[in-house]
């Protein structure tokens, strides 16, 4: 059972979807959980009665008023109400869950402040649009799309029982809410990817009696949660030792970074210990798919919906000097650690991306822009990434920053 000082908020645009909206809090209140409802309808229409909260109350919290949000114009009336019920719900304790009800606009409206609440809130939003690219509207957040297969304008035998099972799904998720004890361990953010993995293992074997490891895959949006965790203070430390999103971001991959890529690890100044695997390749999608100025470049056919392109020694020593200007920013204790045999399975003697030129180049580029402190450091090693001596550098070194940190950076729970 929901605390009673708690909510399950339900929001939607009740001009056009009140029907759908009473159904759903009936069926949440039948199981026992109170709910709060909201309206972020775009109109200036008699819905009141229809909601615990108005849409009028909710235009209120746009910086340049309600008149921002009930504009003529609706493209401009969906972003201003989406900033509105961002900023109202940033001002909110009582969020057990958040249910979203929407066709494209609502759901524009609803998702950028689901992606505010905390990782682990649930978060469901039943959308129309929920069977295609969902990933502007889930972001880095851990928000569920449910498509409603039909469009949501009405009652009928297929939306009752797409509504009926998203509310229940949202009151199981607030019912049975998980209290994981990790036994007080800080939890340790590090990135793998598929080349990188037996390295990581190693690590994580070492590491997790005094640490509740969370590996993410490090296809642009394992970054990018691993960065939100961070800046919510749900990560005590970081092992980023895979940074092929780099790659991609600088040389147009399909798996790319941002520019705030490693920005969280300077914010927060966590201990971090980073190093350059798969730095080797760019990845694609099929072979058709890569850009046309990369015909003649070394590949290897990952799989049949996966290419990489090897990176040059010049492309290299960009992501060197990107890595070093990024690296300058950290004043928290960082290590970045080289293996010098080779940064990804593909990267070794006998194996296509072997080239330590490539590696040489990333290495001198990072060492003339990163400016060495006693707490940024860069550690040299001759050892290949998943060579299991590696392994236990990166370890020693991040024991070694990492002391005494259960008592100076509490863990934090979802």
């Amino acid at each position: 059972m929901t605390d009673t000082s708690t909510f399950i908020y339900i929001a939607t645009t009740a001009d056009t979807k009140g029907q759908e909206l009473e159904y759903v809090r009936q069926t949440i209140s039948s199981l026992g959980l109170s709910t709060l409802t909201v309206d972020l309808s775009t109109r200036l229409l008699p819905t009141d009665s229809l909601t615990d909260i108005s849409a009028a109350e909710i235009a209120r919290y746009h910086p340049e008023g309600a008149n921002a949000v009930f504009c003529h114009d609706r493209g401009q009336a969906i972003t201003a109400m989406a900033v509105a019920f961002e900023r109202f719900i940033l001002t909110r304790n009582d969020i057990a869950a958040l249910l979203g009800l929407g066709g494209s606009g609502g759901t524009a409206i609803i998702t950028p402040a689901m992606q505010q609440l905390p990782i682990g809130l649930p978060k469901l939003m039943v959308s129309s649009m929920a069977a295609g690219d969902v990933s502007a509207y889930v972001g880095n957040s851990d928000i569920t799309m449910l498509y409603s297969v039909t469009d949501i304008a009405g009652l009928n035998r297929i939306s009752r029982r797409v509504l009926n099972n998203a509310a229940c799904q949202i009151a199981g998720a607030v019912r049975f809410a998980s209290n994981d004890d990790v036994g007080g361990k800080p939890a340790l953010g590090l990135t793998m990817f598929g080349v990188t993995t037996p390295c990581i293992q190693n690590v994580v074997a070492t590491l997790e009696s005094h640490w509740d490891c969370l590996v993410f895959h490090a296809t642009g949006s394992g970054g990018r949660a691993l960065e939100k965790l961070i800046d919510s203070r749900l990560l005590s430390a970081a092992l980023d030792l895979t940074i092929t999103e780099v790659a991609d971001y600088l040389f147009d991959g399909v798996l790319p970074c941002n520019e705030d890529r490693f920005g969280a690890i300077a914010r927060t100044s966590i201990p971090c210990v980073l190093s350059c695997g798969a730095m080797d390749m760019i990845n694609f999608a099929s072979p058709d798919t890569v850009p046309a100025r990369y015909a003649g470049r070394l590949r290897h056919r990952h799989n049949p919906q996966v290419t990489l392109v090897r990176t040059t020694p010049q492309e290299n020593a960009q992501i060197g000097r990107w890595i070093g200007e990024k690296m300058n920013a950290c004043t928290g204790e960082i290590r970045f650690v080289i293996p010098g045999g080779g940064v990804s399975a593909l990267d070794a003697p006998g194996q296509p991306f072997w080239d330590p030129l490539a590696l040489d180049a990333f290495v001198q580029a990072l060492e003339c822009t990163m400016q060495p402190t006693n707490k940024r450091r860069l550690v040299k090693t001759d050892y290949h990434i998943n060579d299991p001596r590696f392994s236990q550098i990166i370890t020693e070194q991040f024991q070694h920053i990492a002391s005494g940190l259960d008592t100076r950076y509490p863990s934090h729970s979802l």
